[in-house]
C-alpha cells in the first residue's frame, strides 16, 4: 500500500467546524443583495409570515441567490470545473470565521455547503434532549456552544441560507472512537441521529427561549439532502438510511481520487479526494485538519516558526488540487474545511487565498457552488455524457471520448 494511504487519509478533527452561476462566469456576480429588488429581503419577509412548528424555521418559499437552471453538455462537449467548499460543524464561536467566509464567497460570486452540526443549536442546560446512539445521553465529544455563540450560529446559518448556500448536516456529537463511534452505527442508529439533529435545529426557539431572533427561512426537513459525517467515518450503514430519506448525496468517503463521481446505493458519492502535497512525495486528503495532521502531526498549535511554511504548503496544495483537475479531466474538486484558528489560523488563510486563485475572471468556466447545485447539475446530465467523464483518469488529459 502507497504511503499516501497511510499519511493522507487521516480522519477530520473536531471542533465547531464553511459559487458562480452554472452558464455564468466565476466571480461574475455580485454580492446578495445588490440587485435593486432584493431577493434575500423578500425571502425574509416571506418568512416571517410563514412559520413552521415553534417558529424556529419557516417557508419563505424558493431560495433567493440560485444559479440558473442546468444546462446539459452535449456529446464531446468539456464540462466546466466545478470546485465545491465545504465547511464541518459551520458553527459561529466569536472568531469571526463563518461571516468571513460568507464575505468571501459573495465577493467573488461563490456558494458553498455548510455542513451545521445539530448540537450547535441546543443549549448544554437542555443536553438531556440528546440521546446519542451507543454513547450515554447529553455525551457529546464537540461539546456545546454557549448562548451567545448559539445566537451568532443561527443568524450565519440564516443569512448564509439567505445569500444562496446550502445548509447540510454533520449530525450531532462527533463521535469518533471507542464502542460509540459512529463507525460502529447501524442504519437505524443513524436514523435516530438524524431525527434528532434535525429537531435541534427546527426546534431551537423551544429549547433556547430565545425571541430576539428571526426564524430560519427554511424549510430544514426538506431542505436537508446531505451530509458529511463525523471523521469520515461510518458511511457504509448511512447510505441505506439517506436513500430511505430521500437524500441525494453524502460527501463521507475517504478514499476519494479526483475523478467524476458515481452513486452508491442510489445516492451521489462525493468523496474528499487525495490532492497533491507539495514537498511530499505523496498526497493528501482535501481538507484543513488532513493538512495540520501531517504538519503537526498531534497538535492543533505547532510550532509558530512553521507557520508560513506550513500555510504556504497548504495554499499551493489546494491550488495543485484544482489545476490538476482543470488543466486535465475536469473532474469536481472538493474542498472540507472547518472554522478553526489551528495553527494560528493558516488554514482559513489558505482557503481563503485558494479560492480567490480559483475565482480569477480569466477562467471562464469554473463553477463555485455548493454540493446541493452540483448534483442538479449532475442529475440534468445525459447518463451517457456522465458515464464517459467518469472512465477519464486522476490527470487523463480531456479529450471528447468516441464510442
Amino acid at each position: 500500500m502507497r504511503e499516501i494511504s497511510r499519511r493522507g487519509l487521516l480522519g477530520m478533527g473536531v471542533g465547531a467546524g464553511a459559487a458562480a452561476a452554472l452558464t455564468g462566469v466565476a466571480g461574475c456576480s455580485g454580492p446578495a443583495g445588490s440587485e435593486k429588488h432584493d431577493p434575500s429581503a423578500k425571502a425574509s419577509e416571506r418568512a416571517k409570515a410563514s412559520p413552521i412548528g415553534d417558529g424556529s424555521t419557516a417557508d419563505a418559499g424558493p431560495q433567493p441567490n440560485q444559479p440558473p437552471k442546468p444546462e446539459r453538455l452535449e456529446p464531446g462537449q468539456k464540462p466546466p470545473q466545478f470546485v465545491i467548499f465545504s465547511w464541518d460543524g459551520a458553527g459561529e464561536v466569536g472568531n469571526g470565521l463563518f461571516p468571513r467566509f460568507r464575505k468571501l464567497a459573495r465577493d467573488h460570486g461563490a456558494h458553498m455547503t455548510f455542513f451545521l452540526s445539530g448540537l450547535y443549536c441546543l443549549p448544554e442546560s437542555k443536553k438531556d434532549l440528546y440521546k446519542p446512539p451507543n454513547n450515554p445521553v447529553g455525551a457529546s465529544d464537540i461539546g456545546y456552544l454557549t448562548d451567545e455563540h448559539i445566537k451568532a450560529t443561527l443568524e450565519n446559518v440564516r443569512e448564509a441560507w439567505l445569500d444562496g448556500h446550502e445548509i447540510g448536516t454533520h449530525f450531532n456529537g462527533h463521535f469518533c472512537s471507542g464502542s460509540g463511534s459512529v463507525a460502529q452505527w447501524t442504519p437505524e442508529d443513524w436514523e435516530s441521529e438524524i431525527e434528532q439533529a434535525v429537531s435541534f435545529v427546527t426546534e431551537w426557539r423551544t429549547n433556547t427561549g430565545f425571541k430576539d431572533l428571526e426564524p430560519l427561512p427554511f424549510d430544514y426537513r426538506k431542505e436537508l439532502c446531505g451530509s458529511r459525517t463525523p471523521c469520515l467515518l461510518g458511511q457504509d450503514n448511512l447510505l441505506p438510511t439517506a436513500k430511505k430519506l430521500g437524500w441525494r448525496y453524502d460527501a463521507s468517503n475517504p478514499g476519494g481520487t479526483q475523478v467524476w463521481p458515481g452513486k452508491r446505493h442510489g445516492i451521489w458519492d462525493l468523496p474528499l479526494q487525495q490532492m497533491p502535497f507539495p514537498g511530499h512525495s505523496f498526497e493528501v486528503l482535501s481538507m484543513d485538519y488532513n493538512i495540520l495532521a501531517n504538519q503537526s502531526k498531534n497538535t492543533t498549535r505547532g510550532p509558530s516558526e512553521h507557520y508560513d511554511h506550513w500555510r504556504r504548503q497548504a495554499t499551493d496544495s489546494y491550488i495543485a488540487g484544482f489545476d490538476r483537475a482543470y488543466e486535465t479531466n475536469r473532474a469536481p474538486f472538493y474542498v472540507g474545511n472547518h472554522f478553526e484558528q489551528w495553527n494560528g489560523g493558516i488554514y482559513m488563510d489558505a482557503v481563503e487565498e485558494a479560492l480567490k486563485y480559483i475565482a480569477d475572471e480569466k477562467r471562464k468556466d469554473v463553477r463555485l457552488l455548493s454540493f446541493r447545485q452540483f448534483v442538479d447539475w449532475l442529475d440534468a446530465q445525459d447518463p451517457a455524457v456522465l458515464k464517459k467523464l467518469a472512465q477519464f483518469d486522476v490527470g487523463e488529459k480531456w479529450h471528447a471520448k468516441s464510442d
